[in-house]
């Protein structure tokens, strides 16, 4: 893990901190660098506490760099995120990461706040025509469902504690095992916890996707 020492960062002011679902945040903060759809940021309120590192949700052009996280109650940083006002001082590092490639009819699979580096890349137009299938436990965690009702059947839902015809009962996991249909010819990009992204590389390798197929950020 990085620390502040090992990152150009600066402090900036917060614009909005808003919660979206129970313990799940929207953050922003007005735009003062260049990234690439897919890097991430760390962020901090002071340096005594370590940097978290954050995938960017924001569109390369836009205004705002907009932050997806959930509160984690015995977490160092994101307690202290959740209470920020607009106004407040936000420390925040030059973007970086490589999760950053892209081709055409890719395959996006997340899990909960997973869905943010996708949701850069559709907004920096810069995923034609992809599958974007995203897991969360309840409904309302669905983030940026909206943005996705115009994709259709490319846009599947996996619900893991809810029953809704409209939704697939179950992890990303187990759609991924039962697809019928899966094309082992996609790039498939993968962003979730470390358990998701090994068991769900699994299932897509043992339905014939080449490793090099298959790209994953994992977030803690």
């Amino acid at each position: 893990m990085k620390t502040w020492d090992d990152l150009k960062y600066s402090t900036i002011s917060v614009y909005r901190n808003n919660e979206i679902a129970e313990g799940a945040y929207l953050l922003s903060f007005k735009r003062n660098f260049n990234f690439v759809a897919g890097q991430v940021v760390a962020l901090g309120v002071t340096p005594t506490i370590a940097p978290r590192l954050y995938s960017i949700a924001s569109g390369e052009n836009d205004e705002f760099i907009e932050i997806l996280y959930s509160e984690k109650l015995d977490g160092s940083l994101t307690p202290m995120l959740s209470l920020l006002k607009p106004g407040d001082n936000l420390m925040v590092s030059e973007p970086f990461g490589t999760f950053t490639q892209t081709s055409k009819s890719d395959v996006y699979i997340a899990a909960g706040t997973g869905i943010a580096p996708f949701m850069s890349r559709i907004r920096s137009a810069k995923a034609e025509n992809p599958t974007v299938i995203h897991g969360a436990s309840y409904p309302e965690f669905f983030y940026y469902n909206k943005e996705f009702e115009n994709f259709g059947r490319n846009y599947i839902r996996c619900c893991s504690r809810c029953s809704d015809d409209q939704l697939f009962q179950g992890r990303v996991t187990d759609y991924v095992k039962q697809w019928s249909n899966l094309d082992p010819n996609k790039k498939y990009y993968l962003c979730g916890s470390a358990e998701m992204v090994v068991e769900t590389r699994d299932a897509l390798i043992a339905k014939g996707v080449p490793f090099a197929n298959i790209n994953a950020e994992i977030y803690f």
